[in-house]
């Protein structure tokens, strides 16, 4: 210990080591007068000084929900893409709503999170996507040491949902269902892009970024390399490396692309608008996904008697290749992902019903 003349009187300085960083650090202390007994009146607080420091950068910090939260957003604000961003943002705020924003994280257990999720107002499906949400997140937050342990994850079991053969005959329509719902729209231009994502399985969102460059019929080839993000109004790079990809226009896809080339020639020449985009709106710019959400579920209702999203479109296009003999790799090739369970469930549902309809055919077949 030393000390210094100040204005104030005198002031007792100590180093002493960071156990945290490895880093040398002071504290001190203002005395009126610099006497053997002020002396030891510093040194006793410089310690108790130092002790505090040190027993402090020994505890970690008590983590809530809400800090986890806070966290989790800054790391993907620089990691991920805005709209991505923009889901997971609800979801934390789900989280902190059903688990309580002032809980600590440490304090967390299979039987509390259960508990919460069983008293939400939701489906089994549901809650079995915001269960599997909350673990992401909470895994997260271990790998990042915000969190000691989450081994208890392991103990929580989802939630029984509907049968296998519901579930995924919800996800697709069937052919009959497509024309059905095509004969009963009536406005050109959303019925002729329902009509292109059935034929070509891209995303609504890689639909709407196209450019008239991006669609090339010398070649039959539609080139994906971007999507339109609408929440924030941006076009990004697609979804994942296997996303950038060429799909290839078979005969009813060219003549549906041409026929949406048609109806934006006779759009321009009513608005006078000029634009590179393959799909436009009636101003010229990218064609509002909500509208065409809205018209797509408020049709498929009416018509199919079931809501349906331009998601229901991408599963619908590879259940029916899968029908017509084309290869699970092929098909996600097409689509743009290296790997996806709902394909491979699609495909086993359309392998069984083919079976089975292989099965009645062959039921009363006589052959000697």
């Amino acid at each position: 210990m030393w000390s210094e003349k100040v204005k104030t009187g005198y002031k007792f300085v100590e180093r002493y080591r960071d156990p945290l960083t490895g880093k040398t650090r002071r504290v001190s202390v203002v005395m009126e007068r610099d006497t053997a007994q002020t002396r030891k009146v510093a040194q006793r607080t410089l310690d108790a000084k130092i002790q505090e420091a040190v027993t402090a950068s020994d505890q970690p910090e008590k983590v809530t929900v809400s800090r986890l939260i806070e966290k989790y957003r800054e790391e993907q604000a620089v990691t991920l893409k805005a709209s991505t961003c923009r889901r997971n943002y609800w979801m934390g705020n789900l989280m902190m709503d059903v688990l309580g924003k002032d809980t600590l994280v440490d304090a967390l257990s299979a039987n509390y999170i259960r508990t919460r999720l069983i008293a939400l107002d939701r489906t089994p499906e549901q809650k079995n996507e915001i269960l599997k949400r909350f673990k992401g997140i909470l895994k997260w937050g271990y790998k990042h040491d915000y969190i000691k342990d989450v081994s208890y994850l392991d103990k929580i079991e989802f939630f029984k949902a509907a049968s296998h053969k519901e579930k995924i005959q919800d996800k697709f329509l069937e052919a009959s269902e497509v024309a059905d719902l095509l004969n009963g729209m009536n406005q050109p231009v959303w019925k002729c892009v329902t009509r292109i994502l059935v034929l070509s399985g891209l995303r609504i969102g890689e639909l709407t970024a196209l450019l008239k460059s991006d669609v090339s019929f010398t070649d039959r080839l539609i080139h994906v390399t971007k999507t339109y993000d609408a929440v924030n109004g941006l076009v990004t790079d697609v979804k994942t490396i296997e996303s950038r990809r060429d799909v290839y226009m078979q005969d009813d896809l060219v003549t549906a692309a041409r026929e949406m080339n048609l109806l934006m020639m006779k759009q321009r020449m009513m608005y006078g608008y000029q634009t590179d985009l393959f799909i436009a709106n009636e101003d010229g710019g990218h064609i509002k996904y909500y509208a065409y959400n809205k018209y797509l579920k408020d049709n498929s209702k009416r018509i199919l008697g079931r809501s349906i999203t331009p998601h229901t479109l991408r599963h619908t296009h590879a259940s029916l290749f899968m029908e017509q003999g084309i290869s699970v790799d092929a098909i996600s090739r097409r689509l743009g992902h290296a790997d996806s369970q709902i394909t491979k469930e699609i495909y086993l549902h359309v392998t069984k019903k083919l079976q089975e309809k292989e099965n009645e055919q062959i039921k009363g077949l006589k052959i000697i």
